[in-house]
């Protein structure tokens, strides 16, 4: 067994138990609580770096009855989703961006988790990088305007500004809750400015919360709470909400 099969059985169990060790751990459930107190059984959503399915699993049961839009652009997680989840959702082997086109994804074959468009800080030694060509589209192309949208989840390795950039009639049609990553390592090799992807979802009608305070105070966060936040890179994990 890998280290990586290792750690995903270690980190199953600790699940299972209820244990929680790691940052992503805590991460992983404010994520299940943010999820099950937005979503009803008919609601409609959409999954961004889609990866093996862990959050579509709660999206499912949240919603067996809603329309789930999923984007995984990594071709064997892409195949295997269509495989496990079938007509319980729709597939999309994209990558999402601010424009359409095509452009190289770079998949870190030792640690799948921390593939994207551009090559980002990696907590893995010696990453395995594969490089692939991958249709990009924006969200606006793929989603109908007819579907209501409740939640979206973005999961991109630090492309999340461009997610933002493309998605904009989604957003400010459909006022969703939307969780996403936004931290050093990984946001700043797309040269994102803290304060730009601040204004650019506060110019949708979307207020910004810690998601470890989302289900509790949920703080709204000014411009200068979520640069200084982004600058000291202690939490990474927020959510955008109406």
């Amino acid at each position: 067994m890998s280290f990586v099969d290792l750690r995903q059985f270690a980190k199953y169990v600790l699940d299972n138990l209820g244990i929680i060790i790691t940052q992503n751990q805590r991460y992983d459930k404010y994520t299940r609580d943010v999820i099950q107190s937005t979503l009803k059984p008919q609601s409609n959503s959409i999954d961004i770096g889609c990866h093996k399915g862990e959050i579509l699993d709660i999206i499912l049961k949240c919603s067996p009855q809603g329309q789930h839009f999923c984007f995984e652009p990594i071709p064997y997680l892409f195949q295997n989703l269509v495989k496990v989840y079938g007509h319980r959702a729709r597939f999309f082997e994209w990558a999402l961006a601010g424009t359409g086109g095509t452009a190289t994804f770079n998949i870190v074959k030792n640690a799948p988790a921390y593939s994207g468009l551009k090559k980002r800080q990696y907590k893995v030694a010696n990453p395995e990088i594969q490089e692939i060509n991958v249709t990009i589209k924006t969200l606006d192309e793929c989603i109908p305007l007819d579907v209501k949208i409740d939640l979206i989840k973005i999961d991109v390795e630090g492309a999340e500004f461009g997610v933002f950039e493309g998605a904009k009639e989604v957003i400010t049609k459909n006022k969703p809750v939307v969780i996403f990553d936004c931290g050093l390592g990984a946001s700043d090799y797309y040269g994102t400015s803290p304060g730009a992807l601040f204004d650019l979802i506060h110019s949708y009608g979307l207020n910004i919360s810690l998601l470890s305070e989302f289900a509790g105070s949920r703080r709204i966060l000014t411009q200068s709470d979520f640069i200084s936040i982004y600058q000291t890179n202690k939490e990474y994990a927020f959510v955008a909400f109406p």
